[in-house]
């Protein structure tokens, strides 16, 4: 991997996220009618003037745009992003709070859906037509169809209230109570992983039947080498590019995920004061949480094209 390709990477993904932040400041500016009016409209009456002027003198809408978009990148670039029109309490700290819980669950889910996505997909390929294969595949299409928040749903109606071996929900710091932190982290992973696992065992079953097919895996057989090193060395290794990328593009897809999850596990990551924020038109709060997921969205692109560029050098090369 070189330094100029990884270098190039690094601005591009800066240079992405500065267009998003613009995207969503000027998102506010777009709406029709005065942005300081439309979040204190409550009920279809009109808000009192002075409490209109205020509102726009806090947000410094009253400056020229230009100004206010100075100012919003010189805030961002502080760390600043501002404070809860509800609560008056700072966006970042709220994030700093709630962020770690959601990247948690991602992070469980994904961890799971790899686990049992990813070898079902090679025994099923290496299996093809078989009942494994069979059945596998007609389960996967079923998850895939199935929403979230049913499956959120029927976890708790199976587990928790039924047979009574998972809580139905809640959260409790790992430093607390270890085992019961893992016990109410590992339904709503369930649910959340549960999509990723089916897209990964069908990307990975197709993925690893075209690196068979292939005659680099003819000639290495040929030459007598072991079977598990012509799947390991000659396929899988070939096989898993594709695989990283759609596990990259899930994992950004998962972000949005987690909302409904969280909302019916009453996990308490971002979706809880986003959803409130949205509801009381909170405009700091929603676009310090959108800029966090859509920042998160672009690094964890930048994490899969170094990781191909480790799994086949020729990207990298230049």
């Amino acid at each position: 991997m070189s330094a100029v390709w990884f270098a190039h990477r690094i601005l591009i993904a800066l240079v992405l996220a500065w267009i998003v932040a613009t995207i969503v400041f000027m998102a506010l500016h777009m709406v029709p009618g005065d942005p300081a009016e439309l979040l204190l409209s409550t009920g279809g009456t009109s808000p009192d003037p002075a409490t209109v002027a205020e509102l726009r003198e806090k947000l410094g809408l009253n400056q020229p745009i230009l100004v206010q978009y100075g100012s919003f990148l010189a805030g961002l670039l502080r760390g600043d992003l501002g404070t809860s029109l509800v609560d008056d309490y700072p966006v970042l700290s709220e994030i700093a709070l709630r962020l770690p819980r959601t990247l948690e669950l991602i992070f469980a889910g994904t961890l799971l859906a790899i686990a049992i996505g990813v070898p079902a997909g090679v025994y099923a390929a290496l299996h093809r037509g078989g009942r494994f294969d069979r059945i596998a595949s007609g389960v996967t299409a079923l998850l895939l169809a199935i929403p979230v928040f049913v499956v959120g749903t029927l976890l708790v109606l199976l587990f928790a209230q039924t047979l009574r071996l998972m809580p139905a929900g809640g959260f409790t710091p790992l430093t607390q109570d270890p085992v019961l932190h893992l016990k109410l982290l590992t339904l709503p992973a369930i649910a959340i992983g549960k999509g990723l696992a089916a897209v990964l065992f069908r990307m990975t079953r197709a993925s690893m039947l075209d690196a068979l097919a292939n005659d680099y895996v003819r000639t290495a057989r040929a030459k007598g080498l072991a079977p598990g090193r012509v799947l390991f060395v000659h396929v899988l290794r070939n096989a898993l590019n594709p695989v990283v990328t759609v596990l990259g593009l899930q994992m950004g897809t998962l972000l949005g995920g987690t909302v409904l999850v969280e909302y019916v596990f009453n996990w308490p990551g971002l979706s809880t004061p986003l959803l409130r924020a949205v509801e009381a038109r909170d405009y700091p709060m929603v676009v310090g949480i959108v800029l966090t997921i859509s920042v998160l969205f672009l690094l964890i692109n930048l994490i899969v094209e170094l990781i191909h560029a480790l799994l086949d050098p020729r990207v990298s090369a230049p």
